[in-house]
Formats: C-alpha cells, sequence, structure tokens
C-alpha cells in the first residue's frame, strides 16, 4: 500500500455557524487475479483498519485506471465507525489492476444506482405491509406470518433469496426469467399480473429441509433446528449499492451442552447469482459438529466432490397449489471449505456435510442456485454441475489485495 496525500480541510457549516475539520487520505493499493481465467465483478474488500486511516471514513472515491467505480462503506459491528469498503471490479485472467482510494471524513453527496435491494416487511394491524431494518423477538415468540415474506428478501439482477424468520431459519429462493429486479414490486410473491409480464417466483418448496445451504445443527442421524433460543434477530445491515448484508442472530442457543450466540450473516453481491455465508460465534467452538449441504429435492440428481462441494438437480411444485403453479426445475449448490467438513452423511430431506471449527471463532461457505427457468442460466445437471466445479475453483482463488 502506498499512502499518497494526507490533507486537512475546514469549511462552515453556514446554518449552525461552526467549523468541521474535513480529513481526506488517498491510498493505492493492487488488485490481482492470479487465477488463469477471467473474473466478472470480483469483489473487492478493503479493510479500513489495514489501511492505517486514523479517521471514521464517511465517503469514498474508488477510481481505476481514472474511471471512477461504484462502492460502498459498510459498518458492521454497529459502532458508527466504518469498517470495510466494498466494490466489484473485472480482472482478465492473470491481471493486477491499481486501485486509487480517496477517503473522507466528511459525508459527500454521491449516489450510485444500486446493483442490488434488500427489503423486510412486516403487516400492521389493517394488513400494510411496512418497512423494517431489524426485529428481535423472544425465542418463544412466533411473528413468522407478521412478516410479509416471512423474513428478510434480498436480490441481484440475476437471483433472489429470503431467510426464514423462524426457528428453521432457511434460505428458500426465487428464480428469475430475465436480468433484473423484482422483490420491490413483487415482494417475493408476484400477482397474476406481473407473472403475466415475465415476473419471476418462488421455485422450491423448502419445508423442514435446510434448503440451499442452511446452517443447521446435527444430532447423529439428521440436521436439526435452531432451538431452544433466548432470543432471534434478523437484520439488514446493508441494503447496497454494490452488496446487502443480512445478519441472523440466535442469541442463547442451547446446543450440544453448551449455549451459544450464533451470527449467521449473508452476503450477496452485485453480478452475482451466489451469496456468501459467514458464520461467528461469541466464543471458541469446541466439538460441536453442525450441518449444511442442499435438499434432495424428490427425484432430483446430486453431485458431490466428496471436499467440501454438493449439488443438486431436480423438479418439484414450488408451493402445495399444484394446479395454479407448474412444476420447477432448479439447480442447488453449498461450497464448503474442506478445514471445517468432518464427515459426508445424507439424511432423510438433504445431502449433507457434517462440519466443525474446534477452537474458531467462526467458518464462511458459500451458496449458488439457478433456475432452468432464467434465460441466461442453465438447462441440464450437466451443465449446472460444471459450472459449480468451476465456481468453486473461483471461490478457492479469490482476488488478492496488496495494501
Amino acid at each position: 500500500m502506498k499512502k499518497i496525500l494526507r490533507t486537512v480541510t475546514m469549511f462552515l457549516i453556514p446554518l449552525c455557524s461552526f467549523a468541521l475539520h474535513a480529513e481526506e487520505e488517498i491510498y493505492l493499493i493492487t488488485v490481482s487475479n492470479d487465477l488463469g481465467k477471467p473474473k466478472i465483478d470480483a469483489p473487492v474488500v478493503v479493510r479500513i483498519a489495514e489501511l492505517g486511516c486514523d479517521f471514521n471514513v464517511k465517503s469514498a472515491v474508488i477510481t481505476v485506471g481514472g474511471v471512477e467505480i461504484p462502492s460502498q462503506i459498510d459498518d458492521l459491528n454497529g459502532d458508527g465507525r466504518a469498517d470495510e469498503i466494498a466494490f466489484v471490479m473485472d480482472m482478465p485472467a492473470g491481471s493486477a489492476k491499481s486501485v486509487r482510494l480517496e477517503l473522507s471524513s466528511v459525508k459527500k453527496q454521491k449516489e450510485y444506482q444500486s446493483r442490488v435491494f434488500a427489503q423486510m416487511l412486516i403487516s400492521d394491524k389493517n394488513g400494510k405491509h411496512v418497512p423494517i431494518s431489524s426485529l428481535t423477538i423472544p425465542g418463544t415468540s412466533n411473528v413468522y406470518n407478521q412478516l410479509h415474506h416471512h423474513g428478510p428478501a434480498f436480490e441481484s439482477e440475476l437471483t433472489a433469496y429470503r431467510i426464514y424468520f423462524d426457528q428453521k431459519q432457511t434460505v428458500d429462493i426465487y428464480g428469475k426469467f430475465r436480468r433484473g429486479f423484482e422483490i420491490e414490486e413483487s415482494q417475493f410473491y408476484p400477482t397474476d399480473e406481473q407473472l403475466a409480464r415475465g415476473f419471476g417466483d418462488d421455485v422450491l418448496l423448502v419445508g423442514g429441509s435446510c434448503g440451499l445451504g442452511t446452517l443447521k445443527g446435527w444430532d447423529g442421524t439428521k440436521a436439526t433446528h435452531i432451538e431452544p433460543v433466548e432470543t432471534l434477530t434478523e437484520t439488514i445491515l446493508a441494503y447496497g449499492p454494490v452488496r446487502t448484508i443480512v445478519d441472523v442472530v440466535s442469541n442463547g442457543w442451547q446446543y450440544q451442552g453448551r449455549v451459544l450466540k450464533m451470527t449467521v450473516r449473508y452476503i450477496m453481491y452485485a453480478g452475482h447469482r451466489d451469496c456468501e455465508v459467514q458464520v461467528y460465534f461469541d466464543r471458541p467452538l469446541r466439538n460441536e459438529i453442525f450441518s449444511t449441504g442442499v435438499i434432495n429435492i424428490t427425484g432430483s440428481v446430486s453431485y458431490s466432490d466428496n471436499d467440501g462441494l454438493i449439488a443438486c438437480w431436480g423438479t418439484h411444485w414450488p408451493v402445495g397449489d399444484t394446479v395454479k403453479y407448474a412444476k420447477e426445475t432448479v439447480g442447488l449448490a453449498t461450497s464448503l471449505p474442506r478445514e471445517i467438513v468432518l464427515s459426508e452423511k445424507p439424511d432423510r430431506l438433504n445431502y449433507l456435510y457434517q462440519i466443525g471449527a474446534e477452537g474458531k471463532m467462526g467458518f464462511k461457505y458459500h451458496i449458488t442456485f439457478t433456475s432452468m427457468k432464467e434465460a441466461f442460466g442453465y438447462k441440464t445437471s450437466k451443465e449446472w454441475f460444471e459450472h459449480v466445479v468451476e465456481w468453486k475453483e473461483h471461490l478457492l482463488n479469490p482476488v488478492k489485495i496488496k495494501y
């Protein structure tokens, strides 16, 4: 990293007649793609602490080759100070690019067109859907049906997800015919008129399964839900324009002889169909065993590399109404780092890996899916399984940042 400029500017706020100091710093970093394949919309996450910036960053201008690219600043722990700057960029195979970061302690009025969207709605007593950003309930309460699409929903141009607000915490999916944004208008439940205009819809009946990569407990024979807990909180932490971040916090989870506080964070980037899942605990893990994978869709075919990647391709009704709705064909996949994989044992509902991270405070993995209705997606199980193998290769070889 090279810090090339630091300035301090004093200016007046006319209505209040007091002076503010605007601190600014400019850094140069290098982003490289060592993989012998190009990366499109590669996520780049700059940790402000690693830059050595000593003021609270309120705005950033990111340029590559003199061209500004959209970015966002996120406070991840709610302490009022920015933690990360995120952006996406295209990286040719084996390439390196110099990136200029102009940071300021003053919020500048700059908006980028968002390439992601997030939404959580609760119904009032009149049935009106009211936007909320966070909700906490006792573990004995049930607000599943008071939340319009049962929890937070988020999307990129390609795919959309929702997280159930209950003990299942299931990851459910919404498939699209065409690229674009639909959740703000359809709210995950398109009308007949919207369907006639080519809107997508829910494409998977998850039931009591792990759906797509939902983290579950493990009782030795089957995946278990996240219960009992003292409180459950779900929060939309970031709305875009580059990425959405959704946190699910299970506080006081009584599990395998311990009481855990677990945060499952879902991050979706612009231009991506996949989602990064980060799992954090309030203390180092011992020998707890968890599980995740993908639902075993009735009649599905599956693929495993026996090293953390599990996928399936199947066709089934997405909802209980088999008259109005047709069967949907989807491809699902979960990719886990090999160091957390303990075993691979399916249960009645799921293709599963058992995982653990003894001595660690957490771990991360990734989930992805396709709907065969996509004009831009995959049409056969062979195409899908080939894609997820390449997807895992990209996950194992992210871009590198040199500060």
